[in-house]
């Protein structure tokens, strides 16, 4: 299943392809060596003054990680993310070396995760972000502790093949994908 997206102007094949699927493949794993290059990719993305505020909890399918991820998930996210093969919480660094607030932590996180999102749309793992889910027990599950803070979950997998998926998340797949027009946001 593909949603490429019916752009204005031309942009890389692998940002027009780029959807948020929620029908995962449940048969189909991945490892720490398919999502390696995803995470290279986040490795390498910009920071303010290099200080790289971003770290990522990983759990694959039927492990402990991820059923503490899975556990957390809230409302409509609770159905269709367990059928991911890994679930990932992105987590930003709030502080300096120094002890000082970082400003610019989150943004950093959100170009460290848009990196392995390409990345890992350019290697066949399609993801979903979310902010569906019980902060307060995830950071509890994980143990994630101040400076740390998490920011969001990420289902990657394989997408479902359409004829296995029905209702709410059929409704939602096959939707026209619809965004803003540039001239709504660049002025």
């Amino acid at each position: 299943m593909t949603h490429r997206a019916n752009t204005a102007f031309p942009i890389l094949d692998v940002l027009a392809e780029r959807w948020s699927p929620r029908a995962f493949d449940h048969n189909a794993t991945l490892t720490h060596a398919d999502l390696a290059p995803a995470f290279e990719a986040a490795r390498w993305s910009p920071s303010a003054n290099n200080l790289q505020p971003w770290s990522f909890i990983v759990g694959y399918r039927g492990d402990e990680t991820f059923e503490k991820i899975a556990a957390t998930l809230s409302g409509f996210n609770a159905s269709w993310a367990p059928h991911a093969s890994a679930l990932i919480v992105a987590v930003t660094h709030t502080l300096t070396a120094s002890g000082r607030q970082n400003a610019f932590a989150r943004y950093d996180l959100g170009q460290a995760v848009a990196h392995f999102s390409i990345q890992a749309q350019a290697n066949g793992i399609s993801l979903h972000q979310m902010g569906g889910f019980d902060i307060d027990a995830l950071t509890a599950a994980l143990g994630v502790n101040e400076p740390l803070e998490i920011v969001s979950v990420i289902a990657a997998g394989i997408v479902a093949d359409p004829s296995t998926i029905s209702g709410e998340i059929a409704e939602r797949e096959n939707a026209p994908r619809e965004r803003k027009e540039v001239s709504e946001f660049v002025r």
